[in-house]
């Protein structure tokens, strides 16, 4: 046998050889083995293709037949390799067009079982996303779903295998890594736990808020387990605390008593807990719902206000949650998370009973001294009927509606309350409006609450316009009263509401030159800083583009509009932009631009005309006051031609015409 023989000899049982192993992998019950061969059986048959079109292309253009010798004759193993390879080419195509036809087969399965899960029908739901997986094996939508509807009938083990066989479709998975969680956090696997929604955050940087909130739940749950453990022994140690609070718990469970027996008997209780112990007990021995699903108790909540003994009942039972939830975070959990108990707290909040409506409030505060806290009331709180509430408080004592302000800060100053506040904008505003209303009355008191107030009207005029241009001027109108506040901070912050709500109505700007806001503006540039100077000098351009008795009162009180030209030289884009329109617009004044041939004026707005900068709003607006300049004094436009600022101009005209 010759060197060329031997060699296709090897060629041939390599193929061979490889061949016979993609066979054994697609015939595996592995489904990302099975898929990984049929994916590299098509590849090969497709490059087999290419060099088949490539030999006939170099054939044809040979033009050159090589016959072999009448003699040869095709050895068996070249005929069984050809007919092998057929045969494997004719079964991969097969696979191919039967994977297609079941790939719609499983997607209209897990269509049917996403329906059956939307209903709580759970079991379908997995019979049907088990039947999708039948048609395909590699899906890994199908494994993270039916690992859903196997955690919500509590069946943990069985979800971790959907999830495992998810990963080995998708290394990646974040959605099986978060079920994966979950299961071994309901399994109390903690460290199992962690590492899981640890992984997603390897995955998936930017899911870093939700990962943190996983792990305080895992961390929040671990604590729960190891305070039940200790509560259980100290139970069993046959401590008197611990007994009497599980004995009281079962003699308040006792119905249809008159209210004063359940009043008597929550005070004593609300005593005896004074530790992390009994706290647990009172959770563990079912006391929230002993208390809250009481008939007597829940109709002395819906009636209380007609009746003296109703209300100590209801005083009691919001002293007692006080008690129990004081530091507790599970027991927080359990109180705000139950749909009915998370309706009475903002019920009880506005109560027109004042010893009711202090203790709600009292126990609100409380939650919303943690992080944890807080996530809770914003996500199970009705948060308009709470801010309507807390907003009630300023008609009575200044400590009451310091407090429930506090309160509302606390909220403001979370995210997820940012994010509610923008989505219900509408029905939200009018009673943010009247709480900047009522503080304007006593600013040094509530002077947090409005920080905060403006700093969340201006974030959301930032991201999204106002819903109305009728909210948009009540806005403007508070923000006009508290410019005439002598706290820096507010003056500031009201001014840049202010700079994003005016141009919404002229009628407001209007209003706002009648109150003297471009002399209050011009004091802002003289002594205020970077940012009170980008809100005022935004106001002035919104005023005088508007009118022309706002242009005449910026030239009284800048004759040689120093203040403006000095804004010019800023590295702040905004504020030179918002400088060179204002300036254009007093142009308008007559003799104005002739006051100002002395000047570098011209050569300043030329320079920004054919700036390079990122805004194109400081060459439009430097354009513009160019034109304007030119227009008003010719002797500037003969300056311009001189240093063939034209073709500048012409060239600023592109971004006029595309804005």
């Amino acid at each position: 046998m010759d060197a060329d023989q031997e060699k296709d000899l090897q060629k041939f049982l390599k193929n061979v050889d490889e061949i016979t192993n993609l066979i054994q992998e697609m015939n595996s019950d592995d489904p990302v083995v099975q898929q990984n061969a049929v994916l590299e059986t098509e590849k090969r048959l497709l490059l087999m293709e290419e060099d088949q079109e490539e030999d006939e292309c170099r054939t044809t253009l040979n033009k050159t037949v090589i016959s072999p010798p009448q003699t040869a004759v095709k050895s068996a193993e070249e005929v069984n390799s050809e007919a092998f390879l057929a045969s494997v080419e004719k079964d991969a195509k097969e696979r191919a067009k039967r994977r297609r036809e079941n790939k719609v087969l499983a997607d209209a399965l897990k269509d049917k079982g996403n329906e059956a899960f939307a209903e709580g029908n759970y079991e379908t739901a997995i019979l049907h996303y088990s039947e999708g997986l039948e048609k395909l094996k590699d899906v890994k939508v199908l494994y993270t779903n039916r690992a859903q509807a196997y955690m919500k009938l509590k069946n943990y083990e069985k979800a971790l295998v959907d999830c495992e066989w998810a990963l080995k479709c998708d290394e990646k998975c974040t959605k099986a890594y978060f079920h994966m969680g979950k299961a071994n956090l309901a399994l109390k696997n903690y460290s199992v736990s962690r590492e899981c929604y640890k992984k997603i955050l390897e995955i998936n940087p930017k899911l870093q808020t939700q990962v943190k909130d996983y792990l305080n739940q895992v961390d929040l749950q671990e604590k729960a387990d190891l305070q039940e453990k200790e509560a259980h022994e100290l139970l069993d140690s046959g401590k008197n605390t611990a007994v009497n609070t599980k004995n009281l718990l079962e003699t308040l469970s006792k119905p249809d008593q008159i209210p004063l027996f359940y009043a008597g008997g929550i005070e004593i209780l609300t005593e005896m807990i004074k530790e992390c112990t009994e706290q647990t007990l009172f959770r563990m021995h079912d006391g929230f719902s002993i208390i809250s699903d009481n008939e007597v108790i829940r109709r002395c909540f819906s009636t209380a206000g007609k009746d003296a003994i109703e209300e100590t009942v209801c005083v009691s039972v919001l002293k007692l949650w006080q008690a129990v939830c004081c530091g507790n975070e599970e027991n927080q959990r359990v109180l705000v998370m139950h749909p009915d108990r998370a309706r009475l707290l903002a019920t009880l909040l506005s109560s027109k009973v004042l010893a009711i409506r202090q203790q709600s409030l009292a126990l609100l505060l409380q939650l919303a001294q943690t992080e944890s806290g807080r996530s809770l009331i914003i996500s199970h709180l009705d948060l308009t009927r709470l801010l309507e509430a807390l907003v009630s408080f300023l008609d009575f004592s200044d400590k009451e509606a310091n407090t429930a302000m506090g309160l509302f800060t606390d909220l403001a100053l979370e995210e997820r309350f940012q994010v509610w506040f923008q989505a219900n904008l509408p029905g939200v505003l009018p009673a943010v409006t009247s709480v900047l209303a009522r503080c304007e009355e006593n600013v040094a008191l509530f002077r947090e609450v409005i920080y905060t107030l403006l700093g969340l009207m201006m974030n959301l005029c930032l991201q999204a316009p106002f819903v109305s241009e009728v909210w948009a001027v009540e806005v403007s109108r508070r923000c006009l009263s508290l410019l005439n506040s002598q706290d820096g901070g507010i003056l500031t912050r009201a001014a840049g509401v202010l700079s994003r709500t005016l141009s919404s109505s002229l009628k407001i700007v209007e209003e706002a030159l009648q109150a003297g806001v471009v002399k209050k503006m011009m004091k802002f540039l003289k002594t205020g800083g970077e940012t009170a100077s980008r809100y005022a000098v935004k106001i002035l351009a919104i005023c005088t583009n508007s009118y022309h008795e706002a242009r005449e009162e910026v030239i009284r009180l800048d004759k040689k509009l120093s203040i403006m030209m000095k804004l010019l030289s800023s590295e702040d884009e905004v504020l030179v932009g918002n400088a060179a329109l204002c300036l254009g617009n007093c142009m308008e004044v007559p003799n104005v631009a002739s006051s100002l041939l002395k000047t570098d004026l011209l050569q300043v707005l030329l320079r920004l005309a054919g700036s390079d900068t990122q805004k194109t709003a400081v060459q439009v607006n430097a354009g513009i006051a160019l034109g304007k300049l030119c227009t008003a004094e010719p002797r500037f436009a003969a300056q311009l031609r001189k240093l063939h600022g034209l073709e500048i101009l012409n060239s600023t005209m592109k971004y006029i015409s595309d804005s």
